[in-house]
């Protein structure tokens, strides 16, 4: 359990990396949940949700950036 909580803590450390850039664009994204299989699943929100580009930012920046922050994530989704 303690192993969940350090992931968790690194995935947020890479979160608040990222989240000016989101934030720049009136956007955001919460952590939902990391599961059993390492899948970390995400929500964007504000001017992210639905927009038109979200899939290329959650695969291109929000995914690169947690994975590489924490090698053992296996892939983030959206919530």
């Amino acid at each position: 359990m303690t192993e969940l909580k350090s992931i968790k803590e690194r995935v947020l450390k890479a979160l608040d990396r990222i989240r000016p850039y989101l934030q720049s664009d009136g956007g955001d994204i919460d952590l939902v949940e990391i599961n059993d299989d390492l899948e970390v699943k995400v929500r964007l929100t504000g001017a992210c949700h639905g927009c038109p580009y979200s899939m290329q930012t959650l695969k291109a920046g929000v995914e690169q950036a947690i994975m590489k922050e924490v090698p053992e994530i296996k892939r983030v989704v959206s919530a």
